[in-house]
C-alpha cells in the first residue's frame, strides 16, 4: 500500500508551553491511579502519525513523529505501546536500539538531553493492532460489524497504546495530525479537520489535523465506509458558527440523521451556558457494533448502532457526550481520581438539556436520583473512587448532584458564571478536585467548601439543599 506524502513535520510555533498553571504540576507517580502509565520525564508537544491499515490482513504500518520536551534530565525516553513490534526508531535523528518491559517502549537517548530541552522522536511500527488488556476489560483499537471491514478506536481510559506509542497520561496534551492510508473506497474518520484527501488507483489517503491540545485516550481513528452529513452550528457565547459532520452506517443513515439532529441546537444552548464551544469542529460517528456506552472522543464523539432507533430514546447520551467537549476534553483531568470533573459535569449537561427542551427540570431528576441513590451503598467517596471504580455509577450521577446542589446553593446567575469561569480558567489544560472547589469558593460569597467536602470527599450522602 502506498503512503501519504509527507509533509512538514510540526510548525515552530508548537515549541511554545501549552499552559502553565499551578495546576498542571505531577501529582507524583505513587499518588496517581495507573502510575505504569505514561510518565512525568517528559511533555509532548505533538504527534503526526503517519498510518497505513491494510483491512483485508489487518495489519497497520505506522511511522510515529513525535515533538516533546524534557522535564528533567534525559537519558533514556519512555513511551507506553502495546502488541505492536517496533522496526525502527530514532531520537534527534540518531537510529538508537530499543527496549520493551511490558507496555513500555524506552528508547535511550544518544547524549544527555537537559530539563527543558525540545527533542524528536521517529519510531516505526506495526502489526495487527487489537484492544489491550486493562482492568476494566479489552480497550483500544478494534474490528466493527461493518462488512466493509471497519474498525473503532474507543481507549478510555488505557487503549491509547493499542495503536500508537504515546505518553499515556491524561494531562499529557497535545497537537496532533493522523494521515491515513486505506483501500480506496474506504473513509477514514479522526480528530480535528479533515486538511486533504487524495487517491491513487489503490488507496486513498486521509489527513486531520487537530490543534488540540488533546490527551492520547481522546486520541480517535474510524475506517470503514460511512454515509455522511455535515451541520452548522451557533455558538451563542461569540456568534461565530461551528462546522459539524456525523457518520454513520448507511443502513443506519434515516435513524442515525433523526437521533443526531438537535446537536446544532444543544451546541447553542450549551455555548450560552458553559462559555465558547474549545475546538475548530465537532461531530458524531455511529460504528457498527454495539457498544455499552458511546465515548467522548475529543471533537468526534463515537456511539454504537445500539444507540440509533429513529425516536431519539438515547438523545441524552448525544448532549453527555457534546458536553465533555468542555468538561473532559478541552479541561482536562490531572489524575483518573477527578473524573467525577468529566462524568459529574457531562451528567448534569443531560439534566440541562432536559430542562432546555421542556421534559423534566434538572431539581426533578436530580431529586429522583438523590433518592434512588441514598437507598443503595454508602460507600464511595466520588473524589477518590479508587482506580477499579472511576467508572461507577455514583461517580456520574453523585457528580452531577454536587453540581445541583451548588447551584441551588449560590443561585443560577453564580453557578453559571462559575462554570464559564472553570473552562476559561483551564482550558487547554487540566485541573484537579482541589483546584474546582477553591474555584467554587473565589467565585460565590456562600460558603462553599464545606458543601462541597461533603458531597466529594464523604462517604455518606449529603443532603440536597430545598428548592431556589
Amino acid at each position: 500500500m502506498t503512503r501519504c506524502s509527507r509533509r512538514a513535520l510540526i510548525r515552530g510555533a508548537a515549541l511554545a508551553p501549552l499552559v502553565a498553571t499551578a495546576d498542571d504540576r505531577s501529582p507524583g507517580r505513587a499518588a496517581r491511579y495507573f502510575a505504569t502509565h505514561g510518565t512525568y520525564d517528559h511533555r509532548t508537544l505533538a504527534y503526526d502519525l503517519h498510518l497505513a491499515y491494510d483491512p483485508a490482513a489487518g495489519t497497520l504500518d505506522g511511522r510515529a513523529h513525535i515533538l516533546a520536551v524534557a522535564e528533567r534530565p534525559l537519558h533514556r525516553v519512555e513511551l507506553d505501546l502495546a502488541r505492536l513490534a517496533v522496526r525502527e526508531a530514532r531520537v534527534d535523528g540518531t537510529a538508537v536500539r530499543t527496549a520493551r518491559r511490558r507496555h513500555k517502549l524506552l528508547l535511550p537517548t544518544p547524549r544527555p538531553i537537559e530539563a527543558g530541552t525540545p527533542f524528536t522522536l521517529e519510531i516505526r511500527y506495526g502489526g495487527r493492532p487489537g484492544p489491550v488488556r486493562t482492568p476494566f476489560g479489552p480497550i483500544g483499537w478494534d474490528r466493527t460489524g461493518d462488512p466493509h471491514d471497519g474498525t473503532m478506536v474507543a481507549a478510555q481510559p488505557l487503549g491509547a497504546p493499542s495503536w500508537f506509542p504515546c505518553n499515556d497520561r491524561p494531562d499529557d496534551k497535545a497537537e496532533y495530525t493522523l494521515r491515513v492510508t486505506v483501500p480506496r473506497g474506504q473513509h477514514v474518520l479522526a480528530n480535528g479537520a479533515l486538511l486533504d484527501r487524495s487517491t491513487t488507483a489503490a488507496t486513498e489517503c486521509w489527513t486531520y489535523h487537530h490543534r488540540g491540545p488533546m490527551a492520547p485516550y481522546l486520541a480517535a481513528l474510524y475506517t470503514g465506509r460511512f454515509a455522511r452529513e455535515t451541520w452548522l452550528a451557533r455558538d451563542t457565547a461569540t456568534g461565530r458558527d461551528v462546522h459539524g459532520h456525523n457518520a454513520f452506517p448507511e443502513r443506519l443513515e434515516r435513524p442515525a440523521r433523526h437521533d443526531l439532529g438537535r446537536q446544532p441546537a444543544m451546541l447553542g444552548a450549551f455555548t450560552g451556558r458553559f462559555g465558547p464551544y474549545p475546538f475548530e469542529t465537532y461531530g458524531a460517528v455511529v460504528v457498527d457494533a454495539d457498544l455499552d456506552q458511546p465515548v467522548e472522543n475529543q471533537t468526534v464523539s463515537v456511539f454504537g448502532r445500539n444507540h440509533v432507533d429513529g425516536r431519539r430514546t438515547w438523545e441524552t447520551l448525544v448532549a453527555h457526550e457534546l458536553v465533555h467537549q468542555w468538561y473532559g476534553n478541552s479541561v482536562s483531568l490531572r489524575d483518573w481520581r477527578d473524573i467525577w470533573l468529566n462524568e459529574g459535569f457531562a451528567t448534569y449537561g443531560e439534566w440541562l438539556w432536559s430542562e432546555h427542551i421542556g421534559e423534566d427540570s434538572a431539581d426533578t431528576i436530580a431529586r429522583a436520583e438523590w433518592r434512588r441513590l441514598a437507598a443503595g451503598p454508602q460507600s464511595l467517596r466520588i473524589a477518590d473512587p479508587g482506580p477499579d471504580r472511576i467508572f461507577d455509577d455514583r461517580v456520574y450521577n453523585r457528580g452531577a448532584c454536587t453540581l445541583h446542589a451548588l447551584r441551588l446553593t449560590t443561585g443560577d446567575d453564580r453557578f453559571f458564571a462559575m462554570l464559564r469561569g472553570w473552562h476559561r480558567a483551564h482550558r487547554g489544560g487540566s485541573a484537579d478536585t482541589a483546584a474546582f472547589v477553591a474555584h467554587a469558593g473565589r467565585s460565590s460569597p456562600a460558603a462553599t467548601e464545606p458543601l462541597l467536602h461533603a458531597w466529594l470527599y464523604e462517604k455518606r450522602l449529603p443532603p440536597l439543599p430545598a428548592p431556589a
